[in-house]
């Protein structure tokens, strides 16, 4: 299995070298990883000028997978849009066709407590949250600045989706659904937004061929509030680029920490990106502090989605959940009985729970 590995900036190369870590565990037992490094984001802009480097982007088409930290660092704040590390994300998910972004939020009973809801309201939460990724305000066409009819400075993005962007999109939702609770519910601006108008009729139009599936609509502001008000109401949600950014980082929350949440890109056939959703906290890179669960478990993720190695990835779940059953936290989910450990020391204790 060839792996590109692109650990990022800021706190990225300390969190994906305990993946690699486990991953290497893993490979000492028979499991067959081939790993291969480039620079990525900042790291990009440093060594070539550019977020994704071309021998970068063509390690990543030719890999079978990609494992990938965070980018971005305010050193990089002034340069130019095209040369910002969050350009390298945009463009290695365009380039590689990965349009279907899987952000499961799911809480681990240990962590019940570092959770900002009470315990009752959030106790076996199990949400998959599909956001799609290539469309959207985000790239959609034109964009830019200028000057109103009065004089003033405007700056202006187009909201886009075409018919077969949301088909394939709800498609993954519906088939995942059909996997898990066979509930969907889609999530839009609809009583707004004609872009939204549009994804609710298409969306409806590929329920017809998944009647096992109960599907739902929200208004995009109320699931943000059934989120923190009653959360396991749901199973799975699909929705657009922009909305599923902020819905899947506020989801992160009632898992106890955006450190433990992990995330998978995926085109057609299943190859993908793997990455926690969180930054790469510059604040506190190289000081031994950051959670790299987040990024273990995206590497479970790839063994299940890409590899279809079920039984590879459920070890690793299970080697993180043995991990805080033990009481060990990082800063971010540190709480009163448990104790506190640093990064690598997380690492080897999954490495060892395994």
């Amino acid at each position: 299995m060839k792996i590109a590995v692109l650990a990022g900036d800021g706190i990225g190369p300390e969190i994906v070298a305990q993946a690699v870590k486990v991953l290497g565990a893993l490979g000492r037992e028979g499991l067959g990883v081939e790993l291969e490094r480039a620079p990525f984001g900042g790291a990009g802009v440093d060594a070539h000028g550019d977020p994704l480097p071309e021998a970068t982007l063509r390690l990543a088409q030719a890999a079978d997978a990609v494992l990938c930290g965070a980018v971005g660092g305010p050193q990089y704040d002034a340069l130019p849009r095209p040369q910002r590390p969050e350009q390298g994300i945009l463009r290695i998910r365009k380039e590689l066709g990965l349009f279907a972004n899987l952000r499961p939020a799911v809480l681990f009973p240990e962590l019940v407590g570092a959770s900002s809801l009470k315990p009752e309201v959030v106790s076996g939460l199990d949400i998959m949250i599909i956001r799609e990724l290539t469309g959207d305000i985000y790239f959609g066409e034109p964009r830019g600045r200028r000057s109103s009819a009065r004089g003033e400075r405007e700056g202006y993005d187009t909201m886009l989706y075409s018919e077969p962007e949301i088909r394939r999109i709800a498609e993954v939702g519906f088939q995942t659904a059909l996997k898990r609770g066979r509930k969907l519910t889609s999530v839009d601006k609809e009583n707004v937004l004609e872009t939204s108008r549009f994804w609710r009729e298409v969306v409806v139009d590929v329920a017809k061929k998944y009647p096992a599936v109960a599907l739902s609509h929200l208004y995009v502001d109320n699931a943000a509030m059934q989120l923190v008000r009653n959360p396991k109401q749901f199973d799975v949600i699909v929705t657009g680029n922009m909305f599923g950014d902020i819905l899947s980082d506020e989801a992160s929350m009632l898992t106890g920490s955006i450190g433990m949440l992990p995330s998978a890109s995926l085109d057609a056939a299943g190859k993908g990106l793997y990455e926690p959703i969180h930054g790469s906290a510059p604040d506190i890179a190289g000081r031994d502090l950051a959670n790299p669960l987040a990024t273990i478990l995206s590497a479970a993720m790839m063994l299940r989605y890409t590899f279809n190695k079920d039984e590879w990835a459920y070890r690793i779940e299970n080697a993180v959940k043995s991990v805080l059953a033990q009481g060990l936290r990082t800063a971010d989910i540190h709480e009163a009985g448990t104790r506190k450990v640093g990064t690598r020391e997380m690492g080897d204790a999954v490495v060892a729970a395994l």
